[in-house]
């Protein structure tokens, strides 16, 4: 089977391993190599990749911080030579947790896992129905929190991350605003590349700018006729 795969790991020898274990027991696409999670987030903003075999001990963000943000369609084979977050690595895509110094042995038995894990043929995913209840669900590095439409002030993107705010709390989630944006309906409402806002909640329009809670947010040109129309509905 031909798969895509991505080495996330600082440790020189163990990388070398694992590339010498691809190549000469399956036919995978070793797409890259990345000593740190800084450097695969950055490699996979570029390219494609069906699933990694990530370290958990790294510099920067550990193998579990990375984990919480990889997009959702990338499985993962943590690489490590702690067992202790074995049990913790399952609240992630995981095909397999694999212990230190890898053998042959394991790593073919971890194969066959891996190949399964991609044999169901399943059609490509649609972007999900619009949120019509009061409420929807995110997920945040390894928590799921319950969130109130009602108490979202506005959504902010921030490269391949979308910060949630709302009066109590900001929430961080690897989500494209876009996506974000398929799943919302009136009053939240594009008006920048950056935010989508709650409309509901605005405290004033001035100068193409709008204020909700103490955040001052542009209207641009290319979401000012959506933005307006749905404000117009409410004037007096």
């Amino acid at each position: 089977m031909s798969l895509k795969c991505l080495i996330i790991d600082d440790e020189p020898n163990a990388v070398y391993l694992l590339e010498v274990l691809i190549a000469q027991t399956t036919h995978w696409q070793l797409m890259g190599k990345c000593y740190d999670a800084l450097e695969a987030l950055a490699f996979l903003k570029e390219k494609q990749v069906d699933f990694v075999f990530l370290d958990i001990n790294m510099p920067h963000l550990t193998g579990m911080e990375l984990a919480a943000l990889l997009p959702a369609s990338i499985k993962i084979v943590f690489t490590t030579a702690y067992a202790e977050h074995a049990a913790d690595s399952y609240s992630f895509k995981t095909i397999d947790y694999l212990l230190k110094p890898i053998t042959l042995k394991r790593f073919l038995a971890a194969t066959q896992k891996i190949e399964a894990a991609f044999t169901t043929n399943t059609p490509p995913a649609e972007l999900p129905d619009q949120i019509n209840n009061n409420y929807f669900f995110i997920k945040s590095g390894k928590v799921l929190s319950r969130i109130s439409l009602d108490e979202v002030l506005y959504f902010e993107g921030e490269k391949e991350y979308v910060r949630l705010v709302t009066n109590k709390e900001e929430l961080l989630v690897y989500r494209r605003l876009k996506e974000i944006e398929a799943q919302l309906q009136p009053p939240f409402v594009r008006v920048h590349n950056s935010y989508i806002v709650n409309t509901s909640l605005l405290s004033k329009v001035q100068d193409n700018h709008i204020y909700i809670s103490s955040k001052q947010i542009p209207v641009s040109d290319k979401f000012r006729d959506g933005f307006m129309e749905v404000v117009t509905k409410r004037m007096f």
